[in-house]
């Protein structure tokens, strides 16, 4: 009986994985990160940092902490190239459907029937606006509602 080759892989060898301690480091990094995202709600954060910094610091953390979970839980990083062939056209793929949706989201004010108007959410300006309004012409609008 033939010796197996050396060269061949073992799909049973997980020794190229760097064993258990890496994964003690990736979880550890995970948590480090996780504590960084919750330093963005923190009174010292506001006072140093507009809420712009915040958000693009937690999508920073956000994806940092997919791709360790993905390369390292998932065994990404030791899988062959072919991860690439099925990566990259789903990748683009969802940015092409974001994309397309932009008009829809960008223009979806401009059609507002009368009663989708009235009945949308208003923003804090807007309904103090719309307070004094109300209060100048309480006899108007009472007068109006009775017909």
């Amino acid at each position: 009986m033939a010796e197996p080759s050396k060269d061949n892989h073992d799909s049973n060898d997980h020794d190229d994985h760097g064993g258990l301690g890496k994964y003690f480091v990736v979880f550890a990094a995970l948590c480090v990160l996780t504590g960084g995202s919750f330093l963005t709600y923190s009174d010292w954060w506001a006072a140093n940092f507009n809420d712009q910094v915040g958000w693009a610091f937690m999508m920073a953390v956000s994806c940092t902490k997919a791709m360790l979970v993905i390369l390292f839980f998932m065994h990404l990083k030791w899988e062959a190239n072919w991860k690439y062939v099925l990566t990259f056209p789903a990748g683009m793929m969802s940015v092409f459907l974001m994309l397309m949706l932009v008009p829809d989201v960008g223009l979806r004010m401009r059609r507002y029937s009368e009663e989708r108007e009235e009945h949308r959410a208003r923003t804090p300006e807007e309904q103090h606006a719309e307070s004094e309004e109300g209060h100048s012409h309480t006899g108007d609008k009472a007068a109006s509602h009775k017909h």
